[in-house]
């Protein structure tokens, strides 16, 4: 007999029954969310958080998977962070879908969905500023400034709230990844930062919630950015850096659908450019093209 699935409504709050009648809680508040999570917590289980924007694919859900095997509780985080986005168009534009992302996760093992609004997050501008050295400089952060203080006032307002044991994040926004273990540090703070590998497409692409706007030509075109990475590592130290690099940018430019903004070899701690293939550190290729209106990043290990 196929087990029946149903939701109830609970004042503000949603329970989601799934076929193994295990249930999945989401929230909009965070008084409610800190209260649950207090419970919990009185219990002794571990938390684990998976923050996300929504548009959830197999990237998201393999975050989720890693968290869910090694923490008691799931926690999946789904919002829109305006002040990340320097573009108010690009902030617009952003893929949302919320009822196909529940439909997703009632499917996954997710516990707790916290999903506020940006009134709920932001009652009063976070004038908070952030200082990352050279971390925050270059790359993502050359291109879209006031970015990456923004990932920092949204994940730190994330870990106040949920204070996690463990959160996850994706290693395709590898200087992401960098930047809010170097907030973790400035803030003291006890969550540990676990680094999940890139999930990709068919044809290398990165996953990303960004695909789902590309038109059907630039989704095959896409497909290069990945391939031009592969290349890169199959010429490290055939070449020096510099002309390695402005060759990748060449072949991505190529191609009349895209344009690369940058590509950059960096060392994986301090993101420094690597100037010698003899530098004694692992080397981190990562390059941001743009398809069409879409921006895309990616990264690859080189040495």
């Amino acid at each position: 007999m196929q087990k029946l699935q149903f939701a109830c409504i609970l004042d503000k709050s949603f329970v989601i029954f799934a076929q193994n009648f295990q249930y999945m809680l989401i929230l909009r508040t965070i008084s409610e969310t800190q209260d649950h999570l207090d419970g919990i917590r009185h219990n002794n289980k571990t938390i684990g958080l998976v923050p996300t924007m929504g548009a959830l694919h197999e990237g998201h859900l393999s975050l989720i998977r890693t968290c869910s095997a090694e923490n008691d509780m799931t926690i999946v985080s789904i919002f829109v962070n305006p002040t990340q986005f320097n573009d108010p168009e690009d902030f617009n534009k952003y893929p949302r879908d919320f009822d196909n992302d529940i439909a997703i996760l009632k499917n996954h093992p997710c516990d707790l969905v916290f999903a506020p609004s940006i009134e709920e997050m932001y009652p009063f501008p976070d004038t908070r500023e952030f200082r990352f050295g050279t971390l925050d400089s270059i790359m993502e952060g050359k291109y879209r400034p006031g970015h990456f203080n923004g990932v920092a006032q949204i994940v730190s307002k994330l870990f106040e709230i949920i204070k996690p044991g463990r959160a996850y994040f994706g290693q395709k926004d590898f200087q992401q990844l960098v930047v809010i273990r170097d907030l973790v540090r400035q803030l003291d703070l006890s969550v540990q930062i676990v680094s999940c590998p890139i999930i990709r497409e068919h044809d290398g692409l990165a996953m990303s919630s960004r695909n789902q706007l590309l038109t059907e030509k630039q989704r095959i075109a896409a497909g290069k950015i990945n391939k031009s990475l592969e290349k890169a590592v199959l010429l490290a130290g055939k070449t020096d850096v510099g002309t390695l690099r402005k060759n990748i940018i060449s072949e991505i430019d190529s191609d009349p659908l895209l344009k690369a903004e940058y590509f950059e070899i960096v060392d994986e701690e301090t993101l420094k450019p690597v100037s010698e293939w003899s530098d004694k550190t692992v080397k981190i290729g990562c390059i941001a093209v743009q398809v069409g209106n879409v921006r895309l990043i990616d990264n690859i290990k080189i040495s």
